[in-house]
């Protein structure tokens, strides 16, 4: 059983992987450091999948880990994330989500809102995958969601 859950774990990090990338560029902003977080969050991923009780749930459980990671190598810099320049940024918003004006606004956006917003959005996840994977509860989410596209929808008029 424990080997089942390890090889869907194993297979969710490669086949989501450019989604995990893209969660973890979204709280760095920084190609490198991303690509750090999501290899750290493979490897946590599988030395911990033990702990993983339904291969259903691995999705959203290295989603959870891919977060945590991003949000600990932040606290860890303790330094301000600066915006990508132009050239950085079109590149990686079009081998992920497109939309680079879209993205840009969400850069401004606290790192928080931005991933609440981009996993409903763009990643399609519901709001309880979403409560889950950010470990708040349900109502928290929800108000995140909605203050997050308020401040979108000023930003952008």
């Amino acid at each position: 059983m424990r080997g089942n859950i390890r090889r869907h774990v194993e297979q969710e990090l490669l086949d989501n992987y450019k989604k995990y990338y893209r969660i973890a560029y979204s709280y760095v902003k920084n190609e490198a450091d991303a690509l750090d977080i999501v290899q750290e969050s493979a490897y946590k991923a599988i030395k911990g999948c033990g702990k993983l009780k339904e291969a259903a749930l691995a999705d959203t459980w290295i989603y959870r880990i891919v977060i945590n990671t991003a949000l600990d190598f932040l606290r860890k810099e303790q330094r301000n994330v600066e915006f990508l320049d132009n050239s950085e940024e079109q590149s990686v918003m079009e081998e992920g989500y497109g939309r680079a004006d879209i993205m840009a606004t969400l850069s401004t956006l606290p790192a928080k809102d931005s991933s609440v917003l981009i996993l409903r959005y763009f990643e399609s996840f519901k709001l309880e995958q979403i409560a889950e994977i950010t470990g708040e509860s349900l109502s928290t989410v929800k108000s995140r969601l909605y203050r997050a596209q308020e401040k979108l929808r000023l930003k952008i008029q």
